[in-house]
C-alpha cells in the first residue's frame, strides 16, 4: 500500500467524513467539563502510585495540572515534579502549593524522556505514571486505577479514555476507545498517555525506562517494549485524563518535524513485513469501526443526561 493511500485512508478529512473522532482535536465548541463521578468503593490496600510531571516553561498550565493530581485525595501517592530550568512563572506557581505536597527537583535535562528518567530515579511506588505539565487528571481517576490494579493482580498496564481540553480548561473533544487491541498498538498508538499507568515491576531500571533518543514517541516505545515482554493490558472504559491542546503544544508542533520519523522507525521495528502491514491495516479498520459504535453509544448517554438535567420540575 502506498504512503499516499495510507495517509488518505487514515487522514483527518476522511475521519471527519466518517464521524471517527480518534486522532482528532477540537471536535466541538468549548463547553464545561462533564465527567461521571467515581463509584464508591473500598480504599483498603491501595497500591502506592508514583506520578512524575516533566516541566519546562508551562507556568500558564502547571497550576491546573498539579491541582488535578493533589485534589484526587488518593491515600498512597508519591508526586514528583522534574523541572528542566523554567524561566517563566512555573516556579512561582509551584511555590503557591502547601509545602510537602510534592517532590520538586530543578535541573537541566536533555529533553522530556531524560527528565522523566531523572524523575523516576526517586520513585518508590508499585504503580507508575507520568502527567505532562499542561495536561490534567480527571476527578476520581487515581482511585479508579488504584482499585483496578488491586483487584486485578494479573494486569500490568492500564489506560482509559481521553478528554480533550482547550487553553481555558473547557472540553472540546473526547476519545472513546473500544477496548485494547495489541495488533493495533503495534501499528499505531491510540493509548492516551495522560491516562496510562503501569506496574513498576515491568521496568528493571526505572531511571532508564524511556528512550532518551526519542522526543515524541517515547511513550509508544515503552508500550511496545511492554508488549514484547508479554505484559497484560486492560482498558478502563471511563474518562481518566484531560489532554490540553494549545498553540505551543509539542504534540502538534513536532509532529511533522520529529514525530512521523520516530513513529516510522518504531513501526518498522515492531510491525515490519508486508503481511504484518496488511494485518495491521485490517485490524486498524475493525478497531475504528468499533470506536465509531462506542462513540455513538457514549454520545447518546451524554445527551440523555443533558435532557434529564433540563427536565421540567413536577407541578
Amino acid at each position: 500500500m502506498s504512503w499516499r493511500l495510507r495517509k488518505w485512508l487514515t487522514g483527518t478529512r476522511l475521519r471527519k467524513i466518517l464521524g471517527i473522532r480518534l486522532g482528532l482535536f477540537h471536535q466541538y465548541a468549548a463547553r464545561p467539563i462533564e465527567v461521571v463521578a467515581v463509584e464508591a468503593g473500598s480504599d483498603d490496600d491501595l497500591p502506592v502510585i508514583t506520578i512524575v510531571t516533566p516541566s519546562l516553561n508551562q507556568g500558564a498550565y502547571i497550576g491546573a495540572t498539579v491541582s488535578s493530581v493533589l485534589s484526587q485525595g488518593y491515600p498512597a501517592l508519591q508526586y514528583i515534579i522534574q523541572d528542566g530550568g523554567s524561566t517563566d512563572a512555573t516556579l512561582d506557581v509551584l511555590r503557591g502549593f502547601p509545602a510537602g505536597s510534592f517532590e520538586l527537583r530543578c535541573e537541566k535535562d536533555a529533553g522530556q524522556a531524560d527528565a522523566l528518567n531523572r524523575g523516576f530515579t526517586r520513585a518508590n511506588g508499585a504503580i507508575y505514571a507520568y502527567l505532562n505539565a499542561d495536561d490534567i487528571m480527571l476527578e476520581g481517576a487515581l482511585k479508579t486505577v488504584g482499585r483496578f490494579f488491586r483487584d486485578h493482580p494479573k494486569v500490568d498496564v492500564v489506560y482509559g479514555n481521553r478528554l480533550i481540553i482547550d487553553e481555558g480548561g473547557c472540553e472540546v473533544g473526547r476519545w472513546i476507545l473500544p477496548g485494547h487491541a495489541a495488533s493495533v498498538l503495534r501499528h499505531v498508538d491510540y493509548v492516551p498517555q495522560e491516562t496510562l499507568f503501569w506496574r513498576a515491576a515491568l521496568v528493571a531500571a526505572p531511571a532508564a525506562q524511556f528512550d532518551a533518543k526519542l522526543q515524541f514517541a517515547m511513550d509508544w516505545a515503552l508500550l511496545l517494549r511492554f508488549l514484547e515482554q508479554g505484559a497484560r493490558f486492560a482498558h478502563i472504559p471511563r474518562l481518566l485524563g484531560g489532554f490540553r491542546v494549545h498553540a505551543d503544544q509539542k504534540t502538534q508542533a513536532q509532529m511533522a518535524s520529529t514525530g512521523r520519523a520516530e513513529m516510522a522507525r518504531l513501526r518498522n521495528r515492531y510491525a515490519s513485513g508486508r503481511f504484518n502491514r496488511l494485518a495491521g491495516f485490517c485490524s486498524h479498520g475493525v478497531f475504528l469501526a468499533r470506536h465509531w459504535w462506542m462513540e455513538r453509544r457514549h454520545a447518546g448517554s451524554v445527551r440523555g443526561r443533558e435532557c434529564a438535567g433540563r427536565s421540567h420540575p413536577k407541578a
